[in-house]
């Protein structure tokens, strides 16, 4: 029985070389599908992975700067990051309001508010309302929120308020998932010159905010400087808007478009039928156009 049990073995062993070629085929048909399987456990891995780690959440920030419809990025701060436009740059609209009153509620601010809320999510656009300053108000008003527009004070605060704006960005951006491609710069009435103010001059390009298109509005002057205050700057789009009924930022404005026009910079000017203050119209044709030089103008 032993000696049986020996010529089988080695009658096995003999035959085993010739089944080899046999053996090695059927392996090699094996080994994609134990990859396949491996890569499958793997995918499955990372997605358990994912699901397993929760979407980033961010502190809830109280404040009664923001008026409803508007997500309170900080305590001086507002935006609204609508779903963005298809086949177009990520976009940010930096949005300056006029003066405002320190109050929870008011005319101004819900004004302001509604009108970039709306107009930013029909161009599918994010955007930033900061708040100004107090202190630093125009006479009759000088404790109320506003921007820099006189020189002194200009050169006091300009600086800081470029650098928060460059933090609010970032904040945004973070909530955004990913950086924006062009950053614009607009504002209405107070928010318009101090714009104005800062397209003549270094503080932006000093301060590291990079701007693609600006848009004063209802407001902003040349403030007695010429062409020559643009020499060296790289020209940007720029629209300036303003009402038929509304004198003195109109003829203001028209100083601004002259530098602007003799400096040879894209340019857009509306005058609508309207009196001061904010307008969605004018933003509107202000995304139209920075939109337009885009393609005009491809970077």
């Amino acid at each position: 029985m032993r000696a049986w049990t020996v010529i089988v073995m080695l009658c096995a062993c003999q035959k085993a070389p010739a089944a080899a070629g046999g053996s090695a085929s059927a392996d090699a048909n094996v080994a994609p599908i134990a990859d396949a399987a491996a890569t499958a456990e793997i995918a499955e891995t990372t997605q358990n992975a994912d699901a397993a780690t929760p979407p980033k959440t961010f502190a809830k920030v109280e404040t009664d700067w923001c008026i409803d419809g508007l997500e309170a990025l900080d305590e001086d701060a507002c935006y609204v990051l609508p779903k963005l436009a298809e086949g177009k740059p990520r976009r940010l609209l930096v949005y300056l309001h006029g003066i405002v009153p320190p109050l929870p509620t008011s005319t101004q601010k819900h004004t302001v508010h509604t009108i970039v809320m709306q107009a930013s999510t029909r161009a599918g656009a994010a955007a930033i309302v900061p708040r100004g300053r107090r202190g630093i108000g125009p006479s009759g008003a000088k404790d109320w929120y506003a921007w820099p527009t006189a020189p002194a004070t200009h050169a006091q605060h300009a600086a800081a308020i470029i650098a928060r704006w460059i933090e609010l960005k970032k904040k945004v951006e973070e909530r955004a998932g990913a950086p924006f491609e062009r950053t614009y710069l607009a504002g209405s009435s107070n928010g318009a010159y101090f714009i104005a103010a800062l397209s003549m001059r270094s503080d932006l390009d000093e301060g590291g905010f990079a701007v693609d298109g600006f848009g004063a509005m209802s407001g902003g002057s040349a403030a007695g400087k010429s062409a020559a205050a643009l020499t060296g700057k790289t020209p940007r789009p720029y629209y300036v808007g303003f009402g038929t009924y509304d004198d003195e930022t109109k003829v203001n404005a028209k100083s601004l478009v002259a530098v602007l026009t003799a400096a040879a910079w894209p340019l857009r000017v509306a005058e609508h039928a309207v009196g001061h203050g904010a307008k969605e119209i004018y933003l509107d044709e202000a995304f139209a156009f920075w939109d337009a030089q885009d393609v005009a103008r491809p970077r």
